[in-house]
């Protein structure tokens, strides 16, 4: 499966991820910071440090490949600051592959509302 992966998915920059359809489009009530830090702990368990970007009162979270190391992100998180919390939107390298890992939307989730 992971090589089939592999295959389908190519190697796929940061730009070329942002103009995809967004996977999730959601708000929260929690401020960019704390939902930024809610998906890095969720995501520690299972990937290695996400980069993250400081986007005038927002953030981008740069996930990096699980099984690839230097393959390009394998996904985005743009978290821009609302009135009342925050607006997300997440950009996933294999969007239309329904076997893809499922810990970025997990940890997107769970982190919306959730700690």
């Amino acid at each position: 499966m992971a090589a089939a992966a592999l295959m389908l998915g190519g190697c796929v920059s940061v730009s070329e991820l942002e103009q995809s359809r967004e996977t999730m489009d959601v708000i929260s009530g929690k401020t960019p910071r704390e939902y930024a830090d809610c998906v890095k702990g969720k995501l520690s368990e299972t990937r290695d440090p996400l980069t993250e970007e400081v986007r005038g009162e927002g953030l981008r979270l740069i996930v990096p490949q699980k099984l690839t190391a230097g393959a390009g992100p394998a996904a985005l998180f743009d978290i821009s600051k609302r009135n009342s919390g925050s607006a997300i939107k997440v950009h996933e390298r294999l969007n239309n592959f329904p076997l893809r890992l499922g810990d970025v939307r997990t940890a997107a989730t769970q982190c919306i509302s959730g700690s």
